[in-house]
């Protein structure tokens, strides 16, 4: 047993023993894994900075899976999840039941939610609540007398998930090609195409748009648009204004349901509540996780618009849909508690003010590394690429891994950055800190990279 160990050193090789022999790791190779072992145990976390068992300090340049929204050490986080675990820790939701914090989440969902959005499911995280909506976008139309209308169309470089229905909606390969686990009649459209959507026939990437979709596999099939209002894992790729609001008015002209995956981008991360509402946009049925308690206790949902809920009440069947921890009151309660915080302490006013120091940041690196281009962000939500030679659009070759060198260079330095498994030869960061960064850590990021492109560009 760990306790019986006779030095600290001697338990964490134990640990790291025991961790490449039983814990089969997510979004990891099993093959480098089982050779070389885990490259950090995280022991405790204060804001945006994480210490391993060592005692080593790291930046959390990413927000750890882009859901530490309000920082770690959040101790009020961690008391509202114990005052609900003392009265009642489980309680089902199954067959009506209930509990407070779940009801009382719901209505504050509600209320700061777009639009007429009124009526929320709860699930465990984002992948099934992508997976729900889903669901719910078929089951709504077969509640409507239209059952034909199956079709979901996804966008190129989306992420939704890893459950099979999420996993078919997305659109980055190694994610999508996965096990070979699909459901039929998911369909991938290009993504981010304004004027197509608007009808711009003559454009010449109109083939294999939406609307060009939507034409050819004729409405009467299609039950819904899903798509990020950023796309997140895929890339961070930010839509140009207008795009949200033409696929709104093209599902509108077609009666084609769209589903908002607001799982990164939901809870303050873009600079407003949620994502659509930069472009003020109003879904059928809007997906959240992560954001809502902060990564601090699992929880999403999937928030369904009045005449989705209308429909739904009238079914005199089971809603045969639905998870064990659906409406957990820990969680819920834990969920509540962050979105005081959030507003309380204006967490997204300092997220808009930290988002120009952002972007400041990114014209440093351009101007002082040839390699840095494509620098996006919006709110906290960011990404940069490297290109042997950035003028003439030229990539590096797949086998220099300069994205891996440069996550390598700043984790050394003790920042934490993600790597994108975008297409073939694209090398892609990105950089989401907590929602509470300061100006000097966020100046101490750009640091970091400065210091670790330099080193690689030697």
């Amino acid at each position: 047993m760990v306790e019986n160990l006779p030095s600290t050193e001697l338990m964490v090789d134990e640990l790291k023993d025991w961790d490449k022999k039983y814990f089969i790791h997510p979004t990891t190779s099993p093959k480098v894994h089982a050779k070389e072992g885990l490259p950090i145990i995280f022991k405790e976390g204060k804001g945006v900075k994480v210490q391993d068992i060592h005692g080593n300090e790291y930046i959390d340049g990413v927000s750890m899976l882009w859901n530490v929204n309000l920082g770690h050490g959040q101790k009020e986080l961690a008391e509202a999840a114990k005052a609900q675990m003392v009265k009642i820790g489980y309680s089902s939701s199954f067959i009506g039941y209930s509990n407070e914090p779940a009801i009382r989440l719901a209505e504050k969902l509600v209320s700061i939610a777009p639009g007429d959005l009124e009526a929320v499911f709860y699930t465990s995280g984002g992948s099934e609540s992508n997976d729900t909506a889903i669901k719910f976008a078929r089951f709504y139309w077969e509640l409507e007398g239209m059952p034909e209308k199956r079709k979901i169309i996804a966008l190129e470089n989306a992420y939704h998930g890893v459950t099979i229905a999420a996993q078919t909606a997305t659109g980055v390969p190694n994610f999508h090609a996965f096990s070979n686990s699909h459901i039929p009649e998911v369909l991938h459209a290009k993504a981010h195409l304004t004027r197509c959507e608007q009808g711009d026939r003559s454009d010449l990437q109109y083939e294999g748009c939406i609307r060009d979709i939507v034409e050819k596999e004729g409405a009467e099939t299609i039950a819904a648009v899903i798509l990020e209002p950023v796309q997140g894992s895929g890339g961070v790729y930010i839509p140009p204004d207008g795009y949200l609001q033409a696929v709104r008015a093209l599902c509108d002209e077609y009666g084609i349901l769209l589903i908002a995956d607001e799982v990164i981008c939901g809870f303050g991360r873009t600079g407003e509540m949620f994502g659509v509402d930069q472009w003020e946009t109003v879904p059928d049925l809007m997906c959240f996780a992560k954001g809502v308690t902060s990564g601090y206790a699992q929880l999403g949902g999937v928030l369904v618009s009045r005449k989705i809920r209308d429909a739904f009440v009238q079914h005199d069947g089971f809603l045969s849909h639905g998870f064990t921890y659906s409406g957990h009151p820990a969680a819920c309660a834990v969920a509540l508690k962050n979105l005081e915080i959030l507003e309380r302490d204006n967490v997204i006013g300092n997220a808009r003010a930290r988002a120009a120091e952002l972007k400041a940041g990114y014209e440093f690196l351009e101007n002082t590394h040839p390699a840095v281009a494509k620098t996006r962000a919006i709110g906290l939500l960011s990404a940069f690429e490297l290109y042997e030679d950035r003028e003439a659009g030229k990539r590096f070759d797949p086998s220099v891994q300069a994205a891996g060198k440069i996550y390598e260079s700043c984790f050394k330095r003790k920042l934490l950055l993600r790597t994108l498994r975008a297409g073939e030869g694209e090398n892609i960061l990105a950089i989401a800190p907590p929602l509470v960064i300061n100006k000097n850590e966020m100046e101490d990021i750009f640091s970091i990279l400065d210091e670790a492109l330099t080193d690689c560009e030697k």
